[in-house]
């Protein structure tokens, strides 16, 4: 765990899946699996407000598959989407009330040779981009679910986040079909490794750097 930082506190996640996301950017998501150190820097993210939120799985109330949403801040909610890939989401707002956050794209950062077994191809900017890869490339699927983030073996590093040159850009999420007006994806703004359509408006909050580049929105 020294080399990448250790696990952020529960108090992290014990916040609006918004203020969580947002806050996850730039930071280190590190899985020590069985088949070796996997890390990459997180890119993008989507916010999920539990009963606030038409788009989430929590939205009308607690279920054997989103039990985890419920449960304390911290732990690993995943699930299986379209018969074949599983998504990894952070767990978060205080117990009972159900958020998460959706990790949708990292950097990778280390343990590429692994990734590119599991995820296949040599591009590294594809490794991780896009939830069912990000899943894939760390070796994440149902057994993982309800896993303490606080306790490892995966975890958010609570090294401080690297977000030198990019600014945050929020907007709509990807692939719902309800609250599609709500801007709660966010994304360092013209990463390569961002996944989906453009992101849409720099976050203000994002404050500019003199080497940040001027980009309001991420590629298609």
């Amino acid at each position: 765990m020294e080399r990448f930082g250790p696990p952020l506190p529960r108090a992290f996640y014990d916040r609006p899946a918004t203020v969580v996301a947002r806050a996850m950017l730039g930071r280190l998501m590190v899985h020590a699996s069985p088949d070796g150190l996997l890390a990459g820097r997180v890119v993008e993210v989507e916010a999920y407000r539990g009963r606030l939120d038409p788009a989430s799985h929590a939205f009308r109330g607690r279920t054997a598959r989103n039990a985890v949403m419920f449960g304390p801040p911290g732990h690993l909610y995943v699930y299986f989407t379209y018969g074949m890939h599983f998504c990894a989401n952070l767990v978060t707002e205080p117990e009972g009330t159900a958020g998460a956050v959706l990790l949708r794209a990292l950097e990778p950062i280390h343990g590429l040779a692994l990734m590119r077994v599991r995820r296949g191809g040599s591009d590294p900017r594809r490794l991780t981009r896009g939830p069912a890869c990000v899943a894939r490339a760390l070796g994440l699927c149902r057994e993982h679910n309800g896993l303490d983030l606080v306790a490892g073996p995966l975890w958010l590093s609570a090294a401080p986040p690297e977000r030198s040159g990019w600014r945050i850009a929020r907007g709509p999420r990807v692939g719902i079909r309800r609250a599609v007006d709500r801007p709660w994806r966010f994304c360092l703004a013209g990463h390569p490794c961002v996944s989906g359509p453009a992101a849409g408006a720099v976050d203000r909050r994002s404050a500019r750097r003199p080497d940040s580049p001027a980009i309001a929105r991420v590629p298609r």
